[in-house]
Formats: C-alpha cells, sequence, structure tokens
C-alpha cells in the first residue's frame, strides 16, 4: 500500500462526504433525544449503518447500537453517546434547537458538539473504510452508547460485564476541538443529610431546625474546594454544592429534614473514599451528626433494563507515549501534515468505566468544543467532522501496523 496515495484519498473521501455527514447530523438532532429515551435516535443512526454498508449491527439489552466492520484479530472501539441534555430555558436560544439550522461552516442545535457530531464521522468513518479497502487485521466496533449524561460510563459497565466485549483501546468521540485528549478528572455524586425535628414556626425554640444545622456545613464546604489536591496535567480536584432538599410539615413549621448534593471532581491521586472521608471529617459535619453518603443511579433505560451502579466515576489517563496516544499522533500527522495537541477534557466521559474501572485504553478525538456543552445555541463545524472521519478510518490500520511491528 502506498501510504501517501491513501491518506490523501482518506482525506479526499472524507471531504465528499461533508454534506452526507452534515444532513445525517441534522436528522438526528432533529430527534428529542435525553437519557433513557434514546430509541428512536438509535434506531435512525441504525438505519445510516445499514445504508453505508456496516458488516453486522446489535442493539443489546441496555439498547446500545454495536455496528461492526471487518472480523480481524484486534478489537478496537470507538464510543458515542447519543443522549443529550435538555434544552434549558428556550428563552435563550436564537434557533430552534431541535432543527439543525446550518450555514457553510457550522450546524447548530441541541447536541450537535454533545455529541452528535462524532456519531456522524464515526458512521462515515466506516463508509470511507469500506469505499478505500483498508479492511486489515482488525475488526472496529462502533458503539453509539445510551444513558452518558445520566450517568458516565453505566452503558460501558453494561457491555464489558454483560456483552462480554473488551476492547484493546476506545476512541472516545466527544468534542475535543479536533485535538487529542488522553485523559480527564473523576467525579463522584455525594449526598449530606441533617436530621431536625419540626414544630410551630412561631416557636421554633421548641424545635430542631435541619436547614440551621446545614448552614455551617456549607460554609466548610466552600473552604474545602480551595485545598483540594492539585495535579500538574489534570489540574485541581473541585467541589461544588449543586441541589439542595428540605422536608418540612408546612411553610409556617421548623424544618426536619435538609440534604444537599456534592459534584465532587477528583483529580489523579483522589478516590471516591478519599473525598467521602474528607466531608465526614468536616467539624460542622460531625457536630451536626450528618449522614454522608454516594448516591445511586437506576433508572430504566428505553428498553425497560435498570443496571444499579454507584454514582462513582473514576479518574484516567494515559501517559502520552502510550501506544494508543502515539498511535492517534502518528495518525493525525500522516493526515494533516501537522503537530496535534494532547490535552485533556475538563469534564468526564465514558472513559471513567473503560479506563478508569476496567483499565482498557482510552483516548480522545472529536468534533465540536467542549464549551459548545450543554450551552444554549450549541453548534459544531463541519470541517471538524469532515477531519474526524478520516482520523477514524485510519486509526485502526495505524494502530495494527504499529503492533505487528513491533
Amino acid at each position: 500500500m502506498e501510504y501517501k496515495y491513501i491518506y490523501e484519498e482518506i482525506i479526499k473521501s472524507s471531504e465528499n462526504y461533508k454534506e452526507d455527514m452534515s444532513n445525517f447530523l441534522r436528522e438526528i438532532i432533529s430527534i428529542p433525544c435525553e437519557s433513557c429515551n434514546e430509541k428512536a435516535k438509535i434506531m435512525r443512526i441504525k438505519k445510516e449503518m445499514e445504508k453505508v454498508g456496516f458488516d453486522k449491527i446489535e442493539i443489546d439489552p441496555m439498547g446500545n447500537l454495536l455496528a461492526y466492520i471487518g472480523s480481524g484479530s484486534h478489537l478496537i472501539a470507538m464510543d458515542g453517546h447519543v443522549d443529550t441534555v435538555g434544552v434549558g430555558d428556550p428563552s435563550l436560544w436564537n434557533y430552534n434547537p431541535y432543527e439543525g439550522d446550518e450555514d457553510a461552516e457550522v450546524i447548530l442545535g441541541r447536541g450537535v458538539s454533545d455529541q452528535g457530531g462524532g456519531i456522524a464521522a464515526m458512521v462515515y468513518a466506516g463508509k470511507i473504510i469500506k469505499d478505500l479497502n483498508l479492511e486489515n487485521d482488525y475488526t472496529l466496533l462502533i458503539a453509539c452508547t445510551v444513558q452518558e449524561e445520566d450517568c458516565d460510563g453505566l452503558c460501558w459497565q453494561y457491555i464489558i460485564n454483560e456483552d462480554n466485549i473488551n476492547p484493546e483501546f476506545v476512541v472516545i468521540t466527544e468534542p475535543t476541538s479536533c485535538n487529542i485528549y488522553r485523559g480527564h478528572r473523576g467525579r463522584v455524586e455525594i449526598k449530606v443529610s441533617t436530621n431536625g425535628i419540626s414544630c410551630h414556626g412561631s416557636a421554633p425554640e421548641r424545635g430542631e431546625n435541619a436547614i440551621f444545622k446545614m448552614a455551617p456545613i456549607l460554609d466548610e464546604l466552600k473552604s474545602l474546594d480551595k485545598g483540594l489536591m492539585y495535579n500538574d496535567f489534570l489540574g485541581k480536584g473541585t467541589l461544588t454544592v449543586s441541589e439542595i432538599f428540605f422536608s418540612s410539615p408546612s411553610r409556617c413549621a421548623v424544618a426536619d429534614g435538609c440534604s444537599i448534593s456534592i459534584d465532587r471532581r477528583l483529580t489523579d491521586g483522589e478516590s471516591h473514599k478519599f473525598a467521602i472521608e474528607q466531608i465526614k471529617n468536616l467539624p460542622s459535619v460531625k457536630k451536626a451528626n450528618a449522614q454522608v453518603s454516594i448516591y445511586n443511579y437506576d433508572k430504566k433505560s428505553y428498553t425497560g433494563l435498570s443496571y444499579e451502579t454507584q454514582s462513582y466515576f473514576p479518574t484516567w489517563v494515559i501517559p502520552e507515549e502510550h501506544e494508543v496516544c502515539q498511535t492517534l499522533i502518528e495518525t493525525y500527522r500522516s493526515l494533516f501534515k501537522a503537530e496535534p495537541i494532547v490535552d485533556k477534557w475538563t469534564f468526564s466521559t465514558n472513559g471513567v468505566s473503560i479506563m478508569g474501572r476496567y483499565g482498557i485504553p482510552c483516548i480522545g478525538f472529536g468534533p465540536g468544543h467542549e464549551d459548545q456543552a450543554h450551552a444554549p445555541n450549541e453548534r459544531t463545524w463541519k470541517s471538524e467532522i469532515v477531519k474526524a472521519a478520516a482520523m477514524y478510518a485510519l486509526i485502526p490500520t495505524i494502530y495494527v501496523n504499529k503492533v505487528n511491528n513491533k
């Protein structure tokens, strides 16, 4: 194979499919698709995979769409979640979030960056592989996964544990601005609860106010955030109080219960147990005899399956010299004759399970920008989708050649 020629052909082929990918992306964006309601979008993506010629297409009991190209000995996976967050305040949108407005450069709509663009590029990378006879000693799995926005990595817990699929590595197609990302912080969803005794609000001294008990805890949590661990690559661990709840017999009664939710981001070197103990050891928590626990997730997927897990999402990172990272660097250089930026995500991805729980190497490359995720007037760039499709088509061959030449 004349590699210089095939690199040029991949770029040309991807560019030729720009309109097809854009139209496909606009169609899937037109389907509202919050977590646990992905069926219609899954079926639309399946139809496109059939059209472009995938060898085998399955939907597992959780509802994940698993499509294959080739039958070689090296199983390589690419992952893109199909679900999105909601629209939020509609008045903040200048466009209908489900119409996929476009111009020559961008497509707008809920989920175009997070992460419909990655899905469109993955599907058409399969088409490019078929068109250019790029099949090699690999089996490529394109996984379009569910419930990521609700519970990162739950889909891959199921794929690994129940579908018994264990790829050699996984490309995460979340938005990276077409840079290469080799890790991100983890997180844990923590609940802190205080208990009180209700009484009539006209005589609060007769009771015990659970909300007042929570107040000094909030102050100490704010202080705790400032001193959390720092890592040179992933940055600092963070903590924010994201929700607050109460129970009370009425507006004219002392509250007998108060709970808060904490989004605790974990940098390299921090674990969920470490984060929980930090909070349990706060003087205000001890004084209030507050309960500190990790949330569980048990919502049913669109198929009706519930796969309960603890809401803990481990940190992961691979070194830049790792074979998988070097594969993407070489692929990028070969296609684009430039040096890639190697960095990390600020948010978390399905890599929390794939690499964080199970140690299967992950690497990130995707169209779209992080700052567009969950934002009003979300957009992605057509040129980046083209670039990503070319990368996805070539990555498996570069990897197999590296392994075989060892």
